[in-house]
């Protein structure tokens, strides 16, 4: 099955983000987990790299809910930074929010592959990193 160097978890939640990253290592399809409490973290650390594909992650899981920079507005910085990134990178929504709107209005966004309502399985996990 394929592995994947990295994964970035984008998340302020200290209990999603501990059950997740074991989730994720009991896989053994990720290398690294990097985690952002923020998306100006995330964002930040993207640009810093934007041009060094091996410390890109593959698959960035984003909450919508933080402080300083919550996921849609990590969303519009990754847009105008996206073009400028020397890899794909796979977005997945990964909320609590169930709110028909925050669905409808992911869909619309070109860089996000699919909206995870919280919380996240193991096989679901799977399948994502399958799909790459």
């Amino acid at each position: 099955m394929t592995t994947i160097k990295t994964l970035t978890l984008v998340d302020d939640d200290d209990i999603f983000v501990f059950l997740t990253t074991k989730i994720i290592e009991q896989t053994n399809l990720v290398d690294l987990i990097k985690v952002f409490g923020n998306g100006l973290d995330a964002i930040n650390f993207l640009k810093e790299n934007k041009n060094n594909v091996d410390a890109l992650p593959e698959i960035i899981l984003l909450d919508l809910s933080m402080p300083i920079m919550n996921g849609w507005q990590f969303l519009e910085k990754y847009n105008k930074l996206n073009p400028t990134i020397g890899k794909k990178i796979t977005i997945y929504i990964c909320s609590s929010s169930i709110s028909p709107d925050d669905i409808t209005r992911a869909k619309t966004i070109s860089e996000v592959s699919d909206y995870i309502i919280k919380p996240i399985t193991k096989d679901k996990l799977i399948d994502l990193i399958k799909k790459l």
